[in-house]
């Protein structure tokens, strides 16, 4: 049985560093199982790399560790060995064989006690429970090579259940003397058995002993691939990148760099292995049929030309492709072809792509399917093919994957409208990219949240969660991230009446090339782009923009953007004309599903309307508008259609709610606000929303003057009576 007191012991836990990483702060305190003394040690001796996230990080604390053995070694002998055998059925992998064990060979179980006086471990009715994992591995390492075998054959022998063969055979595979192929043979069917059940870090623990066991320099380089590619699905890593260090497989190194290193290297290495496994065969990370590793592979390029936003490497990928014979996903024809200009063909290939989104598919392969549906503006069909990846990830065992899907389910979350309830779930994927080694994943979530935050109001949130996605993205040339957290910034000062500054940010994002900008956050941003530029009274490059706009919407039919378009039509016009465009935007809006982009419509409509002097439908408009606005929880939007309903000379009915929290305090603020009602110090709130302590300080005193508060236990009172 698997399982450990609180991990932090002490009453005085060590803080790491402020100036850490937020990737490696959290995978340190993975690492060490939560022990802050022991994450703490660990930090102290993290090389550049690896506070850069772009080597793993060391697997243990050398000087706790040595402290922890000796405190082991000062127990009777009898008491090691049942200290030993407990720890050898739970590190490093758990079997759930001690008390079978005990019973079998009918062992006294008293000296456990001189265990528990020594607060080291004690006695449950389900098995041993160890003061702290640091203290079971120490109980392991202390012991002798005899002593250990002869523990491993012992728990071999009692695990005889239905389903426990693999774990029987880790058992067998650890008592093992030296080399031997027939156990490195049964290791690798145990590891297919739990690959095949989802047991991904069971697999990789199984398949690294065949390696050591197996005879063969070239056997053992692949198993310690096969190896490397599990401990990945498990989410570790740290393990993962330290198994393919011993191995030449420049798929895995391509995938590594893909979710953490820089998006360029991982394009060159996921095509040379593509090309490699379609000429070759698989190489020693996969035994699939070459074609489908040289597709899966062409895939992850894709993603890494995405990442980039330099959509001239799609074009190359899909040149490989073809000169190689294989038909390539769907996203990457049809960015190449959208790259080019062919339209026509692009929505072709996209559409193709958005369909293969049927539930229990590969992972991989819907994730595209919600990118493709996405550029078509399908957002229903995008958040439909990112859910299923996640569940199909979920069924597969593997997570590492779920976070994935969410950085582009978050996009449809946003054109329609839900930011609210979206930002949870972004969040723990957020914390699920940081934990599992996926930087670069997490820095595409954080450009999401500060989307969110500009949504719902959040000004300092979304500066801080902008900035941070920007400064990692442009040290990594990660395109579609920066240009993301720059859209983000540029939305929040379009929506607080910074038309110069928005209209800037917006002219930047189209001029950035590969690496600082993208070129598909530079479409998306097209229609917000003219209406800052309106404001501001220069639309000369917003024309131009806009033109390439309608025609990219006119091919895919897509109702929203043909509705955005007509928009923009609406802006760059006056008069009468205006006005018919407005109406045939809303008259599209009303096939879509953008809801936020429609208020944001009749925002519009209702102000041109008032300035034409059309004083009752531009009334219902800016009604309609300003209801929308307070069920999306965007209160600078809704500020902006009160103001215009003022001007109308029209009773603003008091914000709706005002006795209610929900309505005084923006998402983050309330959030905020619970954990503090909840007991949770600043620092502790901050780490969990992976915001800083002093954006966290600001909320609380935005909370207190909303509220008109002092003191926290007001706080406590005021949400016990809601």
């Amino acid at each position: 049985m698997v399982t450990s007191a609180n991990p932090v012991r002490g009453p005085a836990q060590p803080e790491l560093g402020p100036s850490l990483p937020e990737g490696v702060r959290v995978r340190i305190l993975r690492t060490a199982h939560g022990d802050r003394r022991a994450a703490a040690e660990l930090a102290s001796a993290l090389t550049e790399r690896q506070l850069t996230g772009l080597d793993p990080l060391p697997a243990q604390p050398p000087v706790l560790l040595r402290a922890y053995r000796q405190e082991v070694r000062a127990l009777p002998d009898t008491t090691r060995r049942l200290l030993l055998l407990a720890a050898a059925d739970q590190y490093p992998v758990d079997t759930h064989a001690f008390l079978r064990a005990v019973t079998a060979t009918r062992l006294d179980t008293r000296p456990l006690v001189t265990a528990e006086v020594a607060g080291v471990a004690h006695a449950t009715a389900g098995g041993i429970v160890f003061r702290d994992p640091w203290t079971r591995i120490a109980a392991y390492e202390t012991a002798s090579v005899t002593d250990r075998r002869a523990v491993h054959l012992l728990l071999a022998r009692v695990l005889r259940g239905e389903g426990e063969s693999p774990r029987r055979s880790w058992h067998r595979g650890a008592a093992a003397l030296g080399p031997s192929r027939r156990l490195a043979a049964e290791l690798r069917a145990a590891a297919h058995t739990a690959r095949t059940a989802g047991d991904h870090a069971l697999a990789c623990a199984l398949v690294e002993r065949a390696a050591a066991l197996s005879p063969e320099p070239s056997e053992r380089a692949r198993l310690l691939a096969r190896a490397a590619a599990d401990a990945w699905r498990s989410g570790d890593a740290d393990r993962a990148r330290r198994l393919v260090a011993a191995t030449d497989d420049d798929a895995l190194g391509g995938l590594l760099a893909l979710r953490a290193g820089n998006a360029t290297d991982a394009f060159d290495a996921l095509l040379t292995a593509a090309v490699r496994y379609a000429q070759d065969g698989p190489g020693p990370a996969r035994t699939d049929h070459p074609q489908h590793a040289a597709v899966h592979l062409l895939a992850r390029a894709t993603e890494a030309a995405i990442y980039t936003g330099d959509l001239r490497r799609c074009r190359e990928a899909a040149a490989v492709a073809d000169r190689l014979g294989i038909v390539p996903p769907g996203t990457l024809g049809g960015l190449a072809a959208a790259f080019e200009g062919r339209y026509d063909d692009a929505r072709d290939l996209l559409k193709a792509a958005a369909g293969r989104c049927g539930p229990g598919g590969d992972p991989t392969l819907l994730i595209h399917s919600g990118i493709a549906a996405l550029m078509l503006g399908d957002h229903t069909a995008a958040a439909t093919a990112t859910v299923r990846a996640a569940a199909s990830a979920r069924a597969g065992g593997d997570g590492v994957t779920v976070p994935q899907a969410m950085e582009f389910r978050a996009y449809a979350d946003f054109w329609t409208g839900r930011p609210r309830a979206a930002e949870a779930a972004t969040l723990e994927a957020l914390r699920q990219a940081y934990t599992t080694g996926q930087d670069n994943g997490a820095c595409h979530l954080q450009a999401a949240l500060a989307m969110f935050a500009a949504v719902t109001g959040d000004e300092d949130v979304c500066r801080e969660r902008a900035e941070a996605a920007r400064s990692y993205a442009l040290a990594r040339g990660l395109g579609l991230p920066a240009a993301l957290a720059l859209f983000a910034l540029a939305f929040l000062d379009l929506s607080t009446g910074r038309f110069a500054a928005s209209a800037a940010r917006l002219r930047a994002l189209a001029a950035f090339g590969p690496g600082h900008g993208h070129r598909a956050i530079r479409h998306i941003a097209t229609p917000h782009y003219v209406e800052a530029a309106v404001r501001t009274g220069d639309t000369r490059v917003a024309r131009a923009a806009h033109a390439d706009y309608d025609h990219w919407a006119r091919t895919v039919r897509s109702p929203d953007d043909l509705a955005l378009s007509a928009r923009c039509r609406a802006l760059l016009a006056s008069g009468a004309e205006a006005v018919e465009h407005y109406r045939t935007a809303l008259d599209l809006h009303a096939s879509g599903t953008r809801d936020f982009e429609r208020a944001r419509t009749e925002l519009l409509f209702g102000g041109a309307l008032r300035r034409l002097r059309h004083r009752t439908e531009a009334r219902d408009r800016l009604h309609s508008a300003l209801e929308a606005f307070e069920h999306f929880g965007s209160p600078q939007c809704a500020v902006a259609a009160r103001t215009e309903l003022r001007v109308l000379g029209e009773p603003v009915s008091p914000v709706r709610g005002a006795d209610d929290l929900v309505a005084r305090l923006t998402a983050q603020q309330l959030m905020v606000a619970r954990m503090a009602a909840d007991g949770a110090t600043n620092r502790e709130i901050a780490a969990r929303l992976l915001l800083s302590p002093r954006t966290i300080d600001h909320h609380l005193r935005g909370v207190f003057a909303r509220l008109g508060i002092r003191s926290r236990i007001e706080l406590v009172r005021l949400l016990g009576e809601g």
